[in-house]
C-alpha cells in the first residue's frame, strides 16, 4: 500500500502479499483454488469458517480468508504511548518541539501520516523501484511513497520502503532534516514516546494456545 493508490481497504492489501508478483512473498500467484484446498482439508478450519461466516455456509476461499485476516487486523488499535497518556519525558517534551518544526508537514494526524505520496531526495535513474511511478507510469512519481505511520515506530524496524536503513537514528538522518546535533537525541526520544510497548505484549492479540480444543 505504500506506493498503490488503488488498494484502499484491508482486505484488498491482504491480496498482496499472498499473490504478488513484484516481489513473490508468498508465491501463491494463480494458485487461489489452492488455498481452499489447504484450508479445507483441516476440520478445525472448516468447523471455524462455518462459525465465521454462516451466511455463506462457511464457504473457505480467499475472499473469505481476506475478510477474516482484515477483521483481525481492525482490531490491531494502539493509543497507549506516553504521547498518548500526555505523560512526554522531559527530552521528548523537547523533541516534540523539533519535530512539530521539521517533520509534521508529512507526518500529521493522530497517526502521523498526511497518507500522501513523497520522494525524498532525487530519484536514483537506476533504481528499479518507481514506487508511486510504477502504478502512474509518470516520471514524476518515481521514487515516492506514501507516508508511513508513526506510532510504535520504535519497533517496526528495518526502516524505508524497502526495510534499508537498520536503525531509527539512521532514518532521522537519511530524511536530510535541518536537525541541530544537540536536538537529535530529543528527537528520537519522541519518536521513541509514540511506541506503545503495551500494545506488542497485549495477549488477546497473540498467537492462540490452543484452535477446536486442541494445542497448536
Amino acid at each position: 500500500m505504500l506506493a498503490d493508490p488503488s488498494v484502499t481497504s484491508l482486505e484488498a492489501q491482504a491480496a498482496i502479499p499472498v499473490f504478488g508478483t513484484h516481489p513473490v512473498e508468498m508465491g501463491m500467484a494463480d494458485q487461489e483454488p489452492e488455498i481452499a484446498k489447504r484450508l479445507g482439508s483441516d476440520r478445525c478450519y472448516r468447523d471455524m469458517f462455518k462459525r465465521a461466516f454462516p451466511e455463506d455456509g462457511g464457504r473457505i476461499d480467499f475472499s473469505n480468508v481476506a475478510k477474516a485476516i482484515a477483521s483481525f487486523e481492525r482490531t490491531l488499535v494502539s493509543f497507549g504511548s506516553d504521547f498518548d497518556k500526555g505523560d512526554l519525558p522531559e527530552d521528548a517534551g523537547v523533541g516534540q518541539r523539533v519535530f512539530e518544526r521539521t517533520c509534521s508537514s508529512c507526518h500529521s494526524g493522530p497517526n502521523f501520516t498526511d497518507l500522501a505520496y513523497h520522494r525524498i531526495g532525487p530519484f536514483e535513474p537506476a533504481s528499479t523501484d518507481l514506487g508511486l511511478g510504477e502504478k502512474t507510469g509518470q516520471a514524476e512519481d518515481r521514487g515516492k511513497f506514501r507516508t508511513p505511520s508513526l506510532r510504535n515506530v520504535a519497533l517496526s524496524a528495518p526502516y524505508w520502503h524497502d526495510g534499508s536503513v537498520r536503525t531509527l537514528a539512521e532514518a532521522v538522518d537519511r530524511h536530510g532534516l535541518h536537525v541541530a546535533e544537540a536536538e537529535r537525541a530529543p528527537l528520537l526520544a519522541f519518536l521513541d514516546a509514540l511506541t506503545d510497548r503495551d500494545f506488542v505484549s497485549r495477549k488477546s492479540l497473540a498467537m492462540p494456545m490452543t484452535a477446536c480444543g486442541k494445542p497448536l
